[in-house]
């Protein structure tokens, strides 16, 4: 025998795994969610290599994508869109900073991975409240762990570190 018939081995070679993303909120109810009432103006920036650099520089996270979805707040303050990858897909949340480049929020918007959504609990994300860029964020250290989600919550905790450097190279 030569090998498996084509109609067999062709479905074989193509099966992966699916994952299926679960959208918890739009940017719109995000920008409500963790700042209620106030209103938003698009301020979406490209960074240049001189940006990018500094900010790799002070987060120690690379800078993946030169544009940043920022919105600036009524009242002052900041709501960043960004995606970081969890273990294998793209986590989209929404980090909202205060007027002092202090974190007010975070939330996840989608998520899709298979597990690990744990990191949308509360007490979870209450922990990033009023980090600054001077805090390590670091998983075991600042940042606490979830088991079955290791690689999600430490991506999350760069990509804060990494937006909170770009407020103080970009923002402030």
């Amino acid at each position: 025998m030569r090998g498996w018939p084509i109609f067999v081995a062709a479905p074989l070679a193509v099966f992966a795994p699916a994952s299926q993303a679960t959208v918890y909120l739009s940017v719109e109810e995000a920008q409500q969610v963790i700042f209620a009432g106030a209103s938003f103006a698009p301020a979406h920036i490209t960074l240049t290599s001189e940006q990018r650099r500094a900010i790799e520089n002070k987060s120690g996270v690379n800078v993946r994508s030169r544009e940043q979805k920022i919105w600036r707040v009524s009242g002052g303050g900041w709501f960043i869109l960004d995606e970081v990858v969890g273990k294998h897909e793209f986590i989209t949340y929404a980090l909202g900073l205060n007027p002092d480049g202090s974190v007010h929020q975070i939330e996840i918007l989608e998520y899709r991975e298979s597990y690990g959504h744990e990191i949308r609990n509360a007490d979870w994300k209450q922990q990033f409240v009023g980090k600054t860029v001077s805090d390590p964020l670091k998983l075991d250290r600042d940042v606490r762990n979830i088991s079955g989600a290791t690689l999600s919550c430490r991506h999350i905790a760069d990509g804060v570190k990494r937006l909170l450097a770009l407020y103080e190279v970009v923002l402030e």
